[in-house]
């Protein structure tokens, strides 16, 4: 329930940071303004005894956050692949919640299990470890099929995970209502429908069903692709909180010192990370949306592994192209069609100067490029794209919030890979293969065949509609049908038909 009552939540967090050190930590891994210290601390200081005590073996950001819960801890990920905006000590620290979180007892994992696939677990599985991964909403068990001794892992679900996120997210709702109260600049970021649209994606997190799907049709789309692999989901072991997949060995990607040890190439696994999620988010509309380091392996043949398909997003294919133009221009340097690009999609309002926007973008671009990617502050520069969107009045495009946090995720994990990795350049090719593809004459004829399919599907009823639109518009204007209407009628009727000549003529004669 969204309410007032939510204010005890948000006090206890900021309480909580307070208590742990978290604060005074952040704010310093941040260089924050001295003002904005001195703001934080005086409002959460006289309820300081009321924060959770959390974990004192821990760090304490790690602490506070742990303490605080999952949806807590889902941001620590995402700041656990920036040392460019926390620091490194505080990006290292992170790094405990993405796969190493304090497990939950083994005997409730399969009680779970036993209730979810309704078998005793003997029967399912010859062995069944203790936790070897635990993560902010699911744990994984290494275990042997009874029936065919074919190593898997089994996920499972946290008891009382669902009540846990929903109490956080209420929380965040009033947050967000109460930041467009009392500011109203704030209004055009939309923070109450970013919080949900991760409330849609938490929900599906939730149900392992989707997650599983989820990992089945990302393998199939990836099955060609070298040097990347997707574990295949094992459906008769799977369910609502259970989700069971075929075991991979490998090491890590947070672990570079085993994956040096092992002698593998930190320079050519940094750049696949990021052309893999560029290619799949381009090619398929259909990416990984949590690539943080914890959900990476490197197999023994130096392939990656993608692990946890619990957050997936999807772009459709208006989105794909607009997306892959505006990053052609920043490669291309062209900022002034990286802006007509912005204003053709109505990112930015019509009645700004298209000019003037095109030289904010080059004040964003130009600095990146021919720059080693450990020069670059990430922190700086999405300052200043913030403040380049207020002046222009864009809205948050709610459509793209997974792209732009996994792009700054994979990036993250890129550059833990290969410190020197450029970005722009690992960018190029992959954009490059795309735009040739589905933006021209190749892209042109394809649209049009698929228009005339569609058109071709509703060739008969086209005599019918036609009459259809006849008798709507004469009773819309109460009097006998014009001639006029009669043109209209004939004008829907011709122009399906010549839609669908159109478009089998562009297809012979660009193939």
């Amino acid at each position: 329930m969204r309410g007032p009552h939510n204010i005890w939540r948000l006090i206890r967090t900021g309480a909580t940071m307070e208590r742990t050190g978290a604060m005074t930590q952040a704010m310093d891994a941040m260089d924050a303004p001295k003002a904005l210290r001195v703001m934080a601390r005086t409002l959460a200081w006289p309820f300081r005894w009321l924060g959770y005590k959390g974990d004192p073996n821990l760090p304490p950001v790690t602490r506070a956050i742990t303490a605080l819960g999952p949806a807590y801890i889902k941001f620590g990920q995402i700041l656990s692949t920036r040392p460019d905006v926390v620091g490194v000590d505080l990006a290292k620290q992170l790094q405990v919640l993405q796969d190493r979180m304090p497990p939950f007892p083994r005997d409730a994992a399969v009680k779970t299990i036993e209730a979810e696939l309704q078998a005793p677990i003997s029967e399912l599985f010859s062995e069944f470890s203790e936790p070897v991964a635990a993560a902010s909403i699911a744990q994984v068990h290494k275990a042997v099929r009874a029936d065919t001794g074919k190593a898997v892992a089994v996920k499972v679900l946290r008891p009382g995970i669902e009540k846990a996120f929903r109490t956080d997210i209420d929380a965040f709702y009033f947050m967000a209502s109460v930041i467009e109260f009392f500011s109203p600049a704030s209004r055009r970021l939309r923070p109450t429908d970013v919080i949900a649209h991760f409330e849609g994606v938490v929900h599906g997190e939730l149900d392992l069903r989707l997650e599983s799907a989820s990992a089945s049709e990302y393998a199939a789309n990836t099955a060609k692709d070298e040097g990347f692999s997707v574990p295949a989901v094992d459906w008769n072991l799977s369910a609502k909180r259970v989700m069971t997949l075929e075991w991979v060995d490998g090491i890590t990607a947070s672990d570079i010192d085993e994956i040096v040890a092992a002698g593998h190439d930190r320079s050519s696994l940094g750049p696949r990370v990021l052309q893999m999620f560029l290619t799949h988010a381009l090619r398929d509309g259909f990416f990984h949306a949590d690539m943080h380091q914890g959900n990476l392996k490197v197999a023994p043949n130096g392939d990656i592994v993608a692990l946890d398909f619990g957050i997936m997003g999807m772009l459709d294919e208006y989105t794909r192209r607009v997306y892959a133009e505006i990053l052609y221009g920043f490669i291309k340097k062209d900022y002034k069609r990286v802006a007509e690009v912005h204003f053709e999609a109505g990112y930015v309002p019509a009645d700004r100067d298209v000019d003037e926007f095109a030289r904010a973008l080059r004040a964003v671009g130009d600095p990146i490029f021919g720059m080693d990617a450990s020069r670059i502050s990430m922190a700086r520069l999405l300052s200043y794209l913030f403040e380049v969107t207020e002046r222009f009045g864009m809205q948050t495009r709610t459509e793209l919030i997974l792209l732009q946090r996994t792009m700054v995720v994979v990036e993250g994990v890129s550059r833990s890979l290969d410190p020197h990795i450029n970005i722009w350049e690992v960018s190029k090719p992959v954009v490059e293969e795309y735009i040739k593809s589905n933006i021209g004459p190749r892209a042109l004829s394809r649209d049009l065949l698929r228009t005339a399919t569609v058109l071709a599907r509703f060739g008969p009823r086209l005599p019918q509609l036609a009459e259809s639109l006849l008798i709507a518009q004469s009773k819309a204007n109460e009097e006998p049908t014009k001639p006029s209407n009669h043109w209209q009628a004939a004008w829907l009727v011709a122009g399906g038909v010549v839609s669908a000549g159109l478009g089998a003529a562009v297809v012979l004669i660009f193939g």
